[in-house]
């Protein structure tokens, strides 16, 4: 049986075959309709829109960052008690890299995740309900802290998970200051108006290199140049606290850090509710549990208030 047999609709955006290919988009950016009472402006939505990524800044208080920085910190510091299958360490160290499901890790990570500033955006711009999809804390620190190669995560989330169309946004909320220096996200704008189907098949248990180092499911260096050339390459910088909303099918990446000073963010994916994820479409099987929710009982329930 092949993997398209077990779908009940079409593979809108076949990947991992013999060769790379380049499609258009085929669904919306902007799901909704503006109206002045949207939690975005009409600026803004354009921005996102056009460019598949938009930065907020100011968004939370000083003194919600720093709760924020603090219960970072304890997650970190080994005494959290964390699911033995969350954590990710640098490739070649026990340095932490990545910490997931940090809505079942942290109740003040979880309550972010479902803060109005955020999520109540990324519901106006998707037009529907949601669900975290993944959620994670990403942690590159200061002179050792690798980079992460250049990749759209729909062509992922839609190989590995099954996700079936182009309705998630990632929101990455910086829990540091991230500048030029210290490996901040890269990403190209405009990027996510063209999908690229990438090369090779899928390994199984793809997933357990492609946390440390992802090379399957990423474009080829021509294509990479390709986009590059054609749309250029932003970098999105700002102090603690910074929101950056990307479109899941914007190419980005970062670089590695070397200078003295720690880069972290905590990093939610949210999906329309209606885009709930199938079988894979360009695997064997799913990828587990903390990288892909596959049961989400009901949609998030955004709240407002200051975090506390």
């Amino acid at each position: 049986m092949t993997l398209s047999a077990v779908h009940n609709r079409p593979d809108t955006y076949p990947t991992r075959s013999a060769q790379e290919a380049w499609s258009q988009r085929k669904d919306p950016v902007f799901w909704g309709k503006w109206t002045p009472a949207a939690p975005l402006t009409r600026a803004q939505t354009d921005e996102f829109e056009k460019n598949g990524f938009l930065v907020l800044r100011d968004v939370f208080s000083a003194a919600e960052v720093a709760r924020l920085q603090d219960e970072s910190h304890r997650l970190r510091s080994g005494d959290a008690r964390l699911g033995a299958g969350n954590v990710v360490t640098e490739p070649g160290s026990d340095a932490v890299r990545t910490i997931f499901r940090l809505e079942d890790e942290s109740a003040l990570f979880n309550r972010l995740a479902r803060d109005e500033r955020i999520a109540g955006k990324v519901r106006f711009l998707l037009d529907d309900d949601l669900y975290l999809h993944q959620s994670r804390l990403n942690y590159k620190p200061g002179f050792t802290g690798k980079e992460f190669y250049w990749h759209s995560d729909f062509e992922t989330w839609h190989a590995e998970d099954g996700m079936p169309r182009m309705r998630a946004i990632s929101a990455s909320i910086l829990l540091t200051d991230n500048d030029a220096l210290n490996g901040p996200l890269m990403l190209m704008p405009g990027s996510h108006k063209h999908y690229v189907s990438c090369a090779g098949e899928t390994p199984k248990d793809n997933h357990k290199a492609s946390l440390k180092k992802q090379e399957v499911g990423v474009p080829s260096p021509s294509a990479l140049t390709e986009l590059a050339d054609r749309l250029g390459i932003e970098y999105a910088s700002g102090p603690a606290g910074t929101v950056i909303l990307f479109e899941c099918n914007t190419m980005h990446g970062s670089n590695g850090n070397i200078t003295p000073f720690p880069r972290s963010n905590a990093f939610f994916v949210y999906n329309a509710w209606s885009n709930r994820v199938e079988e894979p479409f360009a695997a064997d099987r799913p990828r587990p549990a903390f990288l892909s929710r596959r049961d989400p009982q009901e949609p998030i329930r955004i709240v407002s208030g200051d975090i506390e």
